[in-house]
């Protein structure tokens, strides 16, 4: 009989269930259980990767697998193992039943080879994710509740705002402390300006052509995007709110708190807008709160730019959202940085489309900022997918590189020097502690002392911020070499799986190889970025010589 075993963690750690235990525990139960040998054991196994969705190398060829029937039984050490989605879970148990592939969690004792163990598991899994969303619904809470005092709860602030702290007495007349916001002078002009243009040409595309062509730019000296000018013009943050904003707020969704400080004359704060991935929340999720500081816009504007938004009907896709494009969201141009977007030829007859990528400041018809030439789309997907699967067939270099990372020949010596500054500075603080002894015996001895204590706590705080460096670099060390770690598997897992793949996972897995891509349309360059180094490609593929994947 064969039997397959799935591990996963989503880090890199030595602590709780490691990968290798949860194999071990598996094969135990599989050699009690069924009749099988090592050589029966397939073993398939995830690190680093989350359970909050299917993506992941080798659960997908697991599943391959499973349709391949060339294993009868997947055993896991936790039901969470495969994943902590219900939907998610209930696809992939049917799944493995359509195959006659039974199905075994050792923690949960579940066997889905008998009716009870089915309607057990399920049931179990519902509650996993009950549990889940109840944690998620109490943070919203706490959220709400930090929400109503209108404080800045962090982040970098919006154009025309910096952050301040303040000190207050609270109800016991403890003092406390909360971080708002506060108008910049300057940068609020460029936002009441942004506004007022946004009203003179009525689209937010010819607000951001007019910007480009006049040389506005942001804080990092790049052009604004149209995203980020909707989320300027959408900010309820610089409106001097009343019952009216409340209310059109409300309208769409989104939860106001703190109407009680209503005055004409205080902004709004909208807060959970996305979650810990960055990706934005249903709006009916978002909070939003009156705040401590001032607007500057008046609600008449506000609310005009509002309506002409809704009325336009504006949406601005996300980065990286084509299921075609399998670049878009990190493909950039070489010669100004912008991104490269998406955009499709004549259909043809078989209903496809031709797709290339043209630099986003040709787009709003700026040639005179940019004039790089486009790129046929899958011609530059095939450059890049052939170059990470070379990178795969040489996954011998890979590893050497990989372990002369984490054995950097600074380790150990900075590791020798970080012990003997720590014991010089437990030293020097030993002997402070006996000279403040002295100190307090003899008030006469004092004046020599003292300057002793002074001279020796600086030499204390001296050897902190060194101690503190070499952590920090040490921590460094550790993040890269744990980083390309999983590069590296990815790589390696990519080449194997990429035939089955769709275009979706295809694109999810080269997002978690590759950093950036960039275009040089004159010299017909490619310069790909793998997160630890950057490689050139001086001859990108055409159609005629691709690589079948």
């Amino acid at each position: 009989m064969k039997i397959a075993i799935y591990s996963r963690k989503s880090k890199f750690t030595g602590k709780g269930d490691s990968i290798e235990n949860q194999i071990e525990m598996c094969k135990d139960y599989a050699f009690k259980h069924f009749e099988c040998s090592e050589e029966d054991i397939i073993i398939y196994e995830d690190e680093g990767f989350s359970g909050g969705n299917i993506n992941r190398p080798k659960f997908l060829k697991m599943m391959q697998d499973a349709k391949d029937k060339k294993f009868d039984v997947l055993i896991c050490y936790r039901l969470d193992r495969v994943s902590r989605d219900v939907a998610d879970f209930s696809n992939t148990i049917e799944e493995l039943n359509d195959h006659n592939i039974a199905f075994v969690s050792i923690k949960e004792q579940f066997d889905t080879s008998t009716p009870m163990g089915r309607a057990m598991m399920y049931i179990a899994s519902v509650f996993s994710q009950l549990e889940r969303e109840t944690i998620a619904e109490r943070i919203k809470d706490n959220m709400l509740e930090l929400a109503k005092t209108g404080r800045w709860l962090g982040g970098i602030p919006s154009l025309g705002f910096e952050t301040k702290k303040i000190t207050y007495l609270d109800e016991e007349f403890k003092e406390r402390s909360l971080t708002v916001l506060e108008p910049v002078k300057e940068e609020m002009k460029t936002v009441e300006f942004f506004y007022d243009k946004y009203l003179e040409l009525g689209s937010i595309h010819k607000l951001r052509k007019y910007l480009i062509q006049n040389d506005f730019k942001t804080r990092n000296r790049s052009y604004y995007s149209s995203r980020a000018l909707s989320d300027i013009l959408r900010n309820p943050a610089y409106v001097k709110a009343n019952e009216k904003v409340v209310e059109y707020l409300e309208s769409k969704g989104i939860e106001v708190a703190g109407q009680d400080r209503l005055n004409n004359k205080k902004g709004i704060l909208v807060y959970n807008k996305t979650n810990k991935n960055g990706i934005q929340n249903n709006i009916d999720e978002w909070i939003a709160a009156v705040a401590k500081h001032e607007g500057s816009i008046s609600p008449e504007k506000w609310l005009e730019v509002q309506y002409k938004l809704d009325k336009n009907s504006i949406k601005i896709p996300r980065e990286g959202t084509s299921s075609v494009a399998l670049l878009s969201g990190i493909l950039k141009c070489k010669y100004c940085g912008s991104a490269m977007n998406v955009m499709y030829g004549r259909k043809r007859k078989d209903g496809t489309a031709p797709h290339y990528y043209v630099c986003n400041l040709k787009t709003i018809s700026a040639k005179d900022k940019c004039d790089n030439n486009n790129v046929n789309g899958m011609d530059i997907e095939y450059t890049v997918i052939n170059k990470i699967l070379a990178l795969a067939e040489n996954k011998d270099m890979l590893l050497e590189e990989l372990e002369a990372l984490k054995k950097n020949d600074n380790t150990s010596t900075n590791a020798n020097l970080l012990s003997e500054l720590k014991n010089k500075k437990e030293k020097l603080l030993e002997e402070i502690d006996n000279l403040v002894g002295e100190v307090s015996k003899s008030a006469v001895a004092s004046k020599y002392i003292l300057p002793q204590i002074e001279s020796k706590d600086k030499e204390v705080k001296d050897l902190e911020e060194q101690i503190s460096k070499l952590e920090d670099k040490a921590e460094k060390i550790n993040k890269d070499a744990e980083n390309f770690n999983l590069v590296v598997n990815n790589i390696i897992n990519f080449a194997e799986i990429a035939n089955t793949l769709d275009n979706k996972q295809k694109k999810y897995f080269i997002q978690t190889i590759v950093e950036n891509v960039y275009w040089d349309g004159e010299k017909e360059l490619v310069g790909i970025k793998i997160f630890t180094r950057n490689i050139e490609v001086s001859k990108f593929c055409t159609t005629s010589s691709r690589t079948s994947y």
